[in-house]
């Protein structure tokens, strides 16, 4: 039996073009770089773009060395590229002499912020979710505790929460679980979800 093909992914397809169009992006010798970036200074875009081109693939390599950190290799190098440009438009202006250098650190700076959002998202939803489970067990042990239905207060209370922190929560909570009905009324038979006219006409 023959080993299984492995298609590539969108990812690969994105990067193949992309390393396609750093090799055949014609090199620039230094007084031509020191003119597109007096031009791309001024506003000259197309300046921008044969100097972007040029050090594409600067760009790819220094995804390539973060690829591991969060992020995929497009959007890596797609907040890259906004420092590229940003290093193209300011370099004149910056006191620095090796644009190189001056290009690689704008560059990381883009992607190592980047990694870092990601990263402070991820963790905001880990705590998000931790925080929905704590709600749903108080929301049953003050039930049974009351034996009524609790409110914010009471949940709150039970947590050592402020209301507010409690009622974005409970949103959340309410949301996840709205979306759980729907999924399985779906699944048993998707005709049994009633869609809100109002919402279909965009009133």
């Amino acid at each position: 039996m023959g080993a299984q093909r492995v298609e590539p992914s969108g990812d690969d397809d994105v990067m193949d073009d992309l390393r396609r169009q750093a090799r055949v992006a014609p090199r620039i010798g230094s007084a031509e770089q020191h003119d597109l970036l007096e031009r791309s200074a001024a506003g000259d875009r197309s300046g921008q773009e044969r100097l972007v081109a040029a050090h594409l693939g600067m760009l790819i390599r220094l995804a390539e060395a973060r690829v591991k950190k969060g992020l995929s290799l497009p959007d890596l190098v797609q907040e890259g590229s906004l420092g590229l440009v940003e290093a193209v438009r300011t370099f004149t202006v910056s006191g620095q002499s090796d644009f190189l250098a001056f290009a690689e650190q704008r560059i990381g700076e883009k992607m190592d912020a980047a990694i870092a959002a990601e990263a402070a998202a991820v963790r905001d939803a880990e705590l998000l979710v931790n925080a929905a489970g704590d709600y749903e067990r108080a929301e049953l042990a003050v039930a049974r505790e009351l034996h009524r239905r609790p409110t914010s207060s009471d949940i709150a209370e039970k947590l050592e929460w402020t209301v507010e922190r409690t009622e974005y929560v409970a949103g959340v909570v309410a949301e996840a679980r709205r979306r759980h009905d729907e999924e399985l009324l779906a699944f048993i038979d998707p005709d049994s979800i009633e869609i809100d006219d109002d919402t279909v006409d965009g009133e």
